[in-house]
Protein backbone atom coordinates (compact mmCIF):
# COMPACT_ATOMS: atom_id res chain seq x y z
CA UNK A 1 0.00 0.00 0.00
CA UNK A 2 1.53 3.22 -0.73
CA UNK A 3 2.63 5.49 2.04
CA UNK A 4 0.17 8.29 2.47
CA UNK A 5 1.73 12.25 1.77
CA UNK A 6 2.85 14.03 4.77
CA UNK A 7 2.93 17.32 3.70
CA UNK A 8 4.35 20.56 5.62
CA UNK A 9 4.44 23.85 3.86
CA UNK A 10 7.54 25.86 5.28
CA UNK A 11 7.73 29.68 4.62
CA UNK A 12 10.83 31.97 4.76
CA UNK A 13 11.24 36.01 4.52
CA UNK A 14 15.04 36.87 5.26
CA UNK A 15 16.89 39.51 6.30
CA UNK A 16 17.29 40.60 2.15
CA UNK A 17 13.91 41.83 2.80
CA UNK A 18 12.76 40.86 -0.80
CA UNK A 19 9.80 38.43 -0.08
CA UNK A 20 8.34 35.61 0.65
CA UNK A 21 9.58 32.05 -0.62
CA UNK A 22 6.98 29.06 0.03
CA UNK A 23 7.72 25.45 0.12
CA UNK A 24 5.28 22.49 -0.39
CA UNK A 25 7.58 19.75 0.76
CA UNK A 26 6.31 15.87 1.28
CA UNK A 27 8.15 13.90 4.14
CA UNK A 28 6.95 10.59 3.21
CA UNK A 29 10.20 9.11 2.53
CA UNK A 30 11.84 10.55 5.53
CA UNK A 31 13.45 12.89 3.68
CA UNK A 32 11.56 16.03 1.62
CA UNK A 33 10.48 16.10 -1.34
CA UNK A 34 9.45 19.65 -3.12
CA UNK A 35 6.79 19.57 -4.85
CA UNK A 36 5.91 22.71 -5.61
CA UNK A 37 6.94 26.59 -4.81
CA UNK A 38 5.31 30.27 -4.57
CA UNK A 39 7.89 33.37 -4.52
CA UNK A 40 5.70 36.51 -3.75
CA UNK A 41 7.67 40.00 -3.11
CA UNK A 42 6.93 42.09 -0.43
CA UNK A 43 5.01 45.61 -1.57
CA UNK A 44 7.64 48.25 -1.43
CA UNK A 45 5.21 49.84 1.44
CA UNK A 46 5.56 47.30 3.49
CA UNK A 47 9.13 46.39 2.62
CA UNK A 48 10.03 49.79 3.88
CA UNK A 49 8.23 49.66 7.05
CA UNK A 50 9.82 46.16 7.53
CA UNK A 51 13.49 48.46 7.20
CA UNK A 52 12.23 51.44 9.26
CA UNK A 53 11.51 48.78 12.18
CA UNK A 54 15.03 48.13 12.30
CA UNK A 55 16.02 51.15 14.14
CA UNK A 56 14.00 52.61 17.23
CA UNK A 57 11.76 54.74 16.41
CA UNK A 58 8.59 56.57 17.19
CA UNK A 59 5.79 54.18 18.66
CA UNK A 60 7.82 51.32 17.18
CA UNK A 61 5.70 48.93 20.02
CA UNK A 62 2.43 49.71 17.65
CA UNK A 63 3.94 50.06 14.25
CA UNK A 64 5.24 46.43 14.75
CA UNK A 65 2.24 44.92 15.40
CA UNK A 66 0.76 46.28 12.23
CA UNK A 67 3.34 44.89 10.43
CA UNK A 68 2.86 41.71 11.65
CA UNK A 69 -0.54 41.87 11.06
CA UNK A 70 0.43 42.80 7.58
CA UNK A 71 2.98 40.08 7.35
CA UNK A 72 0.55 37.41 8.34
CA UNK A 73 -1.89 38.46 5.57
CA UNK A 74 0.91 38.27 3.01
CA UNK A 75 2.10 35.10 4.41
CA UNK A 76 -1.47 33.82 4.07
CA UNK A 77 -2.19 35.05 0.84
CA UNK A 78 1.30 33.35 -0.40
CA UNK A 79 0.52 29.69 1.31
CA UNK A 80 -3.08 29.66 -0.17
CA UNK A 81 -2.09 31.09 -3.78
CA UNK A 82 0.54 27.52 -3.96
CA UNK A 83 -2.08 25.28 -2.49
CA UNK A 84 -4.24 26.86 -5.07
CA UNK A 85 -2.58 26.68 -7.31
CA UNK A 86 -1.48 22.57 -6.73
CA UNK A 87 -4.88 22.05 -5.91
CA UNK A 88 -4.33 20.92 -2.69
CA UNK A 89 -7.17 21.71 0.10
CA UNK A 90 -5.76 23.56 3.69
CA UNK A 91 -6.79 20.35 5.74
CA UNK A 92 -4.08 18.38 3.73
CA UNK A 93 -1.22 20.25 5.15
CA UNK A 94 0.45 18.96 8.73
CA UNK A 95 1.64 22.51 9.52
CA UNK A 96 3.53 25.85 8.29
CA UNK A 97 6.33 26.42 9.68
CA UNK A 98 6.86 30.10 9.25
CA UNK A 99 10.18 31.71 10.36
CA UNK A 100 8.65 35.56 10.36
CA UNK A 101 10.35 38.37 9.57
CA UNK A 102 13.46 39.34 11.95
CA UNK A 103 13.44 43.03 12.82
CA UNK A 104 15.92 42.37 16.01
CA UNK A 105 18.61 39.66 16.49
CA UNK A 106 20.30 40.28 20.31
CA UNK A 107 21.17 36.91 21.54
CA UNK A 108 23.58 38.42 23.90
CA UNK A 109 21.03 40.33 25.94
CA UNK A 110 18.59 36.83 25.72
CA UNK A 111 16.16 38.07 22.69
CA UNK A 112 15.54 38.12 19.66
CA UNK A 113 12.06 39.39 17.33
CA UNK A 114 10.91 37.83 14.41
CA UNK A 115 7.36 39.89 13.05
CA UNK A 116 4.57 37.77 11.50
CA UNK A 117 1.43 37.12 13.50
CA UNK A 118 0.96 33.37 14.07
CA UNK A 119 -2.41 33.37 15.74
CA UNK A 120 -3.75 35.16 12.53
CA UNK A 121 -1.85 32.98 9.71
CA UNK A 122 -3.51 30.15 11.58
CA UNK A 123 -7.35 31.65 11.17
CA UNK A 124 -6.59 33.10 7.36
CA UNK A 125 -5.28 29.37 6.05
CA UNK A 126 -7.10 26.57 8.50
CA UNK A 127 -3.97 25.19 8.98
CA UNK A 128 -1.88 24.51 12.20
CA UNK A 129 1.56 27.08 12.09
CA UNK A 130 4.51 26.60 14.22
CA UNK A 131 6.48 29.87 14.38
CA UNK A 132 9.01 31.87 17.00
CA UNK A 133 12.00 28.86 15.86
CA UNK A 134 14.66 30.84 17.58
CA UNK A 135 13.87 31.91 21.18
CA UNK A 136 13.58 28.17 22.48
CA UNK A 137 17.69 27.88 21.69
CA UNK A 138 18.26 31.18 23.11
CA UNK A 139 16.92 30.39 26.12
CA UNK A 140 18.50 27.51 26.51
CA UNK A 141 22.22 29.29 26.13
CA UNK A 142 22.38 29.55 22.27
CA UNK A 143 22.34 31.69 19.59
CA UNK A 144 19.10 31.06 18.41
CA UNK A 145 20.39 31.00 14.37
CA UNK A 146 21.56 30.06 12.17
CA UNK A 147 18.97 26.85 12.42
CA UNK A 148 19.24 25.61 9.23
CA UNK A 149 22.81 23.68 10.25
CA UNK A 150 20.59 21.27 11.71
CA UNK A 151 18.36 20.09 8.60
CA UNK A 152 21.95 20.00 6.80
CA UNK A 153 23.17 17.74 8.63
CA UNK A 154 19.65 15.18 8.79
CA UNK A 155 19.54 15.05 4.98
CA UNK A 156 22.79 16.67 3.14
CA UNK A 157 25.88 14.68 4.79
CA UNK A 158 28.15 12.34 2.96
CA UNK A 159 29.61 9.22 4.33
CA UNK A 160 33.56 10.19 3.40
CA UNK A 161 33.29 13.84 1.41
CA UNK A 162 33.63 16.24 3.53
CA UNK A 163 31.15 19.58 2.30
CA UNK A 164 29.70 22.53 3.27
CA UNK A 165 27.08 24.12 2.75
CA UNK A 166 26.89 27.56 2.29
CA UNK A 167 23.46 29.91 2.76
CA UNK A 168 24.06 33.24 0.82
CA UNK A 169 20.93 35.37 1.91
CA UNK A 170 21.30 38.35 3.47
CA UNK A 171 23.84 37.14 6.16
CA UNK A 172 25.92 34.49 5.25
CA UNK A 173 26.39 31.43 6.85
CA UNK A 174 28.44 28.04 6.66
CA UNK A 175 27.64 24.42 8.05
CA UNK A 176 30.35 22.36 8.06
CA UNK A 177 29.71 18.12 7.51
CA UNK A 178 32.69 16.71 7.75
CA UNK A 179 32.94 12.61 7.89
CA UNK A 180 33.50 11.44 11.39
CA UNK A 181 32.84 14.48 13.02
CA UNK A 182 29.75 16.71 14.56
CA UNK A 183 28.10 19.07 12.08
CA UNK A 184 29.03 23.09 13.58
CA UNK A 185 27.60 26.02 11.59
CA UNK A 186 27.60 30.01 11.53
CA UNK A 187 27.15 32.67 9.93
CA UNK A 188 30.33 34.13 8.27
CA UNK A 189 28.67 37.76 7.86
CA UNK A 190 27.08 39.99 5.20
CA UNK A 191 26.17 37.60 2.22
CA UNK A 192 24.10 40.22 0.03
CA UNK A 193 22.63 42.72 2.42
CA UNK A 194 25.65 45.09 2.13
CA UNK A 195 25.45 45.08 -1.91
CA UNK A 196 21.60 45.00 -2.12
CA UNK A 197 21.67 48.01 -0.28
CA UNK A 198 24.31 50.24 -1.92
CA UNK A 199 22.77 49.25 -5.33
CA UNK A 200 19.64 50.23 -4.11
CA UNK A 201 20.62 53.47 -2.68
CA UNK A 202 22.95 54.30 -6.03
CA UNK A 203 21.11 52.31 -8.93
CA UNK A 204 17.74 51.99 -7.62
CA UNK A 205 17.84 48.06 -8.21
CA UNK A 206 16.55 45.64 -5.39
CA UNK A 207 19.70 43.34 -6.39
CA UNK A 208 23.50 43.48 -8.28
CA UNK A 209 22.38 40.82 -10.95
CA UNK A 210 24.80 38.63 -11.71
CA UNK A 211 27.22 41.17 -9.71
CA UNK A 212 27.59 42.95 -12.89
CA UNK A 213 27.24 46.35 -11.15
CA UNK A 214 30.24 44.93 -8.84
CA UNK A 215 32.39 43.50 -11.59
CA UNK A 216 32.60 47.21 -12.91
CA UNK A 217 34.15 48.49 -10.00
CA UNK A 218 37.56 47.91 -8.74
CA UNK A 219 38.10 47.02 -5.41
CA UNK A 220 39.57 49.20 -2.70
CA UNK A 221 42.00 46.89 -0.91
CA UNK A 222 42.23 49.54 2.22
CA UNK A 223 38.45 49.98 2.49
CA UNK A 224 38.68 45.81 2.18
CA UNK A 225 40.98 45.76 5.23
CA UNK A 226 39.22 48.52 7.18
CA UNK A 227 35.77 46.15 6.92
CA UNK A 228 37.56 42.95 7.56
CA UNK A 229 38.99 44.17 10.80
CA UNK A 230 35.57 44.32 12.31
CA UNK A 231 35.94 41.56 15.34
CA UNK A 232 32.95 40.06 14.24
CA UNK A 233 35.00 38.44 11.33
CA UNK A 234 37.80 37.24 13.81
CA UNK A 235 35.50 35.67 16.89
CA UNK A 236 34.97 32.28 16.74
CA UNK A 237 31.98 30.51 16.51
CA UNK A 238 29.14 29.92 17.58
CA UNK A 239 27.92 33.20 16.12
CA UNK A 240 25.04 34.80 14.68
CA UNK A 241 24.69 38.40 13.07
CA UNK A 242 22.06 40.60 11.46
CA UNK A 243 21.09 44.00 10.57
CA UNK A 244 22.06 44.92 13.98
CA UNK A 245 25.59 44.94 13.19
CA UNK A 246 25.84 44.90 9.37
CA UNK A 247 23.91 47.95 8.31
CA UNK A 248 24.13 51.08 5.84
CA UNK A 249 25.09 53.01 9.10
CA UNK A 250 28.17 50.85 9.65
CA UNK A 251 29.05 50.66 6.20
CA UNK A 252 29.57 54.48 5.85
CA UNK A 253 31.22 54.64 9.03
CA UNK A 254 33.88 52.74 7.06
CA UNK A 255 33.89 55.46 4.34
CA UNK A 256 35.56 58.17 3.52
CA UNK A 257 33.55 59.86 0.87
CA UNK A 258 36.11 59.99 -1.64
CA UNK A 259 35.65 56.76 -3.13
CA UNK A 260 33.75 55.71 -6.14
CA UNK A 261 30.24 53.83 -5.78
CA UNK A 262 31.44 51.08 -8.35
CA UNK A 263 34.23 50.09 -6.72
CA UNK A 264 32.43 50.27 -3.50
CA UNK A 265 30.44 47.77 -4.73
CA UNK A 266 33.30 45.97 -6.27
CA UNK A 267 34.72 45.68 -2.27
CA UNK A 268 31.65 44.77 -0.83
CA UNK A 269 31.23 42.12 -3.25
CA UNK A 270 35.04 41.39 -2.18
CA UNK A 271 34.18 41.22 1.81
CA UNK A 272 31.29 39.04 1.11
CA UNK A 273 33.50 36.62 -0.54
CA UNK A 274 37.08 36.54 1.53
CA UNK A 275 34.80 36.57 4.89
CA UNK A 276 33.17 33.38 3.40
CA UNK A 277 36.81 32.12 2.64
CA UNK A 278 38.53 33.02 5.76
CA UNK A 279 35.50 31.41 7.57
CA UNK A 280 36.22 28.23 5.09
CA UNK A 281 39.98 27.63 5.92
CA UNK A 282 39.82 28.60 9.45
CA UNK A 283 36.88 26.69 10.83
CA UNK A 284 36.16 23.64 7.90
CA UNK A 285 39.43 23.05 6.92
CA UNK A 286 40.26 20.51 3.94
CA UNK A 287 36.42 21.19 3.09
CA UNK A 288 36.07 18.94 -0.75
CA UNK A 289 32.38 20.25 -1.73
CA UNK A 290 30.86 22.79 -1.10
CA UNK A 291 27.32 23.47 -1.92
CA UNK A 292 25.47 27.28 -2.32
CA UNK A 293 22.23 27.97 -2.06
CA UNK A 294 20.11 31.36 -1.08
CA UNK A 295 19.43 34.20 -3.62
CA UNK A 296 23.47 34.82 -3.94
CA UNK A 297 24.12 31.66 -5.38
CA UNK A 298 23.24 33.47 -8.53
CA UNK A 299 26.11 36.34 -8.54
CA UNK A 300 28.52 35.13 -11.32
CA UNK A 301 30.93 37.50 -9.89
CA UNK A 302 30.53 35.90 -6.16
CA UNK A 303 31.11 32.58 -7.48
CA UNK A 304 33.69 32.91 -9.26
CA UNK A 305 35.54 35.34 -7.09
CA UNK A 306 34.70 32.35 -4.40
CA UNK A 307 36.12 29.77 -6.38
CA UNK A 308 39.12 31.43 -6.99
CA UNK A 309 39.81 31.90 -3.15
CA UNK A 310 39.04 28.01 -2.80
CA UNK A 311 40.68 26.46 -5.69
CA UNK A 312 41.09 23.39 -3.91
CA UNK A 313 37.02 23.19 -3.04
CA UNK A 314 34.76 22.14 -5.90
CA UNK A 315 31.29 25.06 -5.71
CA UNK A 316 28.01 24.17 -6.96
CA UNK A 317 24.68 24.75 -6.02
CA UNK A 318 22.60 22.56 -3.63
CA UNK A 319 20.49 21.59 -6.61
CA UNK A 320 23.11 18.98 -7.28
CA UNK A 321 21.97 17.44 -3.99
CA UNK A 322 17.91 17.38 -5.28
CA UNK A 323 16.93 20.61 -3.45
CA UNK A 324 17.25 23.78 -5.16
CA UNK A 325 19.21 26.77 -4.24
CA UNK A 326 16.02 29.09 -4.41
CA UNK A 327 13.91 26.95 -1.93
CA UNK A 328 16.62 25.36 0.41
CA UNK A 329 15.60 27.75 3.49
CA UNK A 330 11.76 27.52 3.11
CA UNK A 331 11.85 23.63 3.26
CA UNK A 332 14.50 23.63 6.22
CA UNK A 333 11.62 25.54 7.93
CA UNK A 334 9.03 22.93 6.66
CA UNK A 335 11.30 20.32 8.36
CA UNK A 336 11.49 22.06 11.82
CA UNK A 337 7.83 22.43 11.77
CA UNK A 338 7.60 18.71 11.08
CA UNK A 339 10.31 18.41 14.20
CA UNK A 340 8.26 21.00 16.66
CA UNK A 341 4.83 18.89 15.46
CA UNK A 342 6.17 15.56 16.07
CA UNK A 343 7.99 16.84 19.31
CA UNK A 344 11.87 16.09 17.96
CA UNK A 345 14.62 18.96 18.32
CA UNK A 346 15.20 21.37 16.04
CA UNK A 347 18.53 23.07 16.85
CA UNK A 348 22.00 22.12 16.67
CA UNK A 349 23.69 22.78 20.04
CA UNK A 350 27.23 22.69 18.51
CA UNK A 351 25.67 25.34 15.70
CA UNK A 352 24.03 27.72 17.91
CA UNK A 353 26.20 27.13 21.33
CA UNK A 354 22.77 26.42 23.53
CA UNK A 355 23.14 23.53 26.55
CA UNK A 356 21.27 20.84 24.94
CA UNK A 357 18.67 20.19 22.00
CA UNK A 358 15.29 21.86 21.96
CA UNK A 359 12.27 21.58 20.20
CA UNK A 360 12.03 24.36 18.62
CA UNK A 361 9.04 26.66 17.90
CA UNK A 362 5.71 27.65 19.33
CA UNK A 363 2.43 26.12 18.14
CA UNK A 364 -0.36 27.33 17.37
CA UNK A 365 -3.43 25.28 16.00
CA UNK A 366 -5.68 26.06 13.47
Amino acid sequence: MATAPDLYLGIMSGTSLDGIDVALTDFKEGKPQLLASHYQPYPRTLKDVLLELHQPGFDELHRAQLASIALARAYADAALTLLNKVGIPPHHIQAIGCHGQTIRHRPEQGYTVQLGNAALLAELTGIHVVSDFRSRDIAAGGQGAPLVPAFHDMMLRHPTIHRAILNLGGIANLTDLKPGLGTTGFDTGPGNLLMDSWISKHKGCPYDKNGEWAASGTIIQVLLQRMLDEPYFSSPPPKSTGRDLFNPAWLENQLDGTESPADIQATLLALTCDSIADAAERFCAGVEELYVCGGGAHNSALISLLQRRLPGCLIRKTDALGIPADWMEAVAFAWLARQAMTLHPGNLPAATGASHPCVLGAIYPA
